[in-house]
């Protein structure tokens, strides 16, 4: 039995790491939100600031004055990637949390991640990416990101049972398990967390999802961003398809064959039968259906409609689109 005066093993250092690029609107509450932990191990929060045309780094240069455990690095390129590497290598920690600039982690999120990882066995652990809104459109936006109507079953997006899985949302990682691997290609500017995932499972690491890592995720404030987001992701996915084929399914085809059989069944419609509307008459109603289940709040219903195809529209235009130029030769 031990005594209760023996000492306990001391908690892992830990490096927070955040690629920051135009967040003025939610950089200050991200990062007093890390600050507040309730971890007695040491840890540090690691700006990497693009070019942002806002008050960002104005933000982040206070945030720094007032803690010394808020480091600034540059990182000119403003790539997701590179202000990853970037962080990453400055870090000595043994244990790097990846954190976005806007979302918000609660304040027991480092010491489960302590906790976790060592249960599990894992290289790298993640949770819900719990979407919240903080206007009508974002709060409408992030009903639809919490639901497969919206974007699929995965468990990072609505939830589910702790498990291994293939990818998480933003990861805790043991640092050395991904220096050995590389870090993170910096060549992708999407989906660079997916494509590092797979080569630490490449190497006989594993990724592990756990419901109680809830991190709270604001969702884009307008159309344009969120079209422009969703088609990005969809660019992406096209881009990890075409390296890596054995990991298509249903879902990564479901949005562009939505598309597809939409623009089609209205153009064959129009020129060809009308009884060829039917699949865009398919899809329109499972919009108009949808948003009842989607939201509690009815007022969302008007916005929803609008969102959902968005959403998906853009994904699948995104993946369509994708040119094999988007990425050099060797990842094709």
């Amino acid at each position: 039995m031990t005594s209760p005066n023996t000492p306990r093993p001391a908690l892992p250092g830990i490096s927070v790491i955040l690629p920051v690029l135009n967040e003025e609107a939610h950089l200050e509450e991200s990062i007093r939100a890390i600050l507040a932990q309730e971890y007695d191990g040491e840890f540090e929060i690691i700006l990497a600031l693009g070019p942002s045309t806002d008050l960002t780094n104005e933000i982040a240069e206070r945030l720094s004055d007032e803690d010394s455990r808020v480091i600034l690095l540059s990182n000119p390129s403003g790539r997701t990637a590179t202000g990853l590497n970037l962080a990453l290598h400055r870090s000595k920690r043994e244990i790097v949390v990846r954190v976005d600039a806007h979302a918000e982690i609660p304040a027991n999120y480092l010491h489960l991640v302590v906790e976790i990882l060592g249960e599990s066995g894992a290289v790298n652990v993640g949770g819900v990416m719990g979407a919240e809104g903080i206007t009508f459109f974002e709060s409408a936006v992030a009903a639809a990101m919490r639901s497969p109507f919206g974007v699929g079953g995965s468990r990072f997006h609505i939830g589910g049972k702790a498990g291994y899985v293939d990818t998480v949302y933003l990861g805790a990682f043991l640092r050395q398990a991904v220096i050995d691997v590389g870090g993170f290609d910096e060549r992708f500017i999407r989906a660079q967390d997916w494509e590092l995932n797979y080569r630490l499972r490449e190497k006989g690491g594993k990724i592990y999802f756990d419901p109680r890592l809830h991190v709270t995720y604001r969702p884009r404030p307008n159309f344009r961003r969120l079209a422009k987001q969703y088609f990005e992701y969809g660019r992406w996915r096209r881009v990890i398809a075409r390296k890596y084929p054995e990991t298509i399914n249903y879902r990564y085809l479901a949005p562009p064959l939505a598309l597809i059989g939409t623009v089609l069944s209205l153009f064959a419609g129009t020129f060809i039968d009308p009884s060829l509307y039917l699949p865009a008459a398919t899809y329109i109603t499972f919009i108009a259906i949808t948003p009842l289940f989607i939201s509690k709040d009815l007022a969302h219903y008007p916005v929803l409609v609008f969102i959902l195809p968005t959403m998906h529209f853009s994904w699948g235009l995104g993946f369509l689109t994708s040119p094999r130029k988007l990425v050099p030769e060797s990842l094709r």
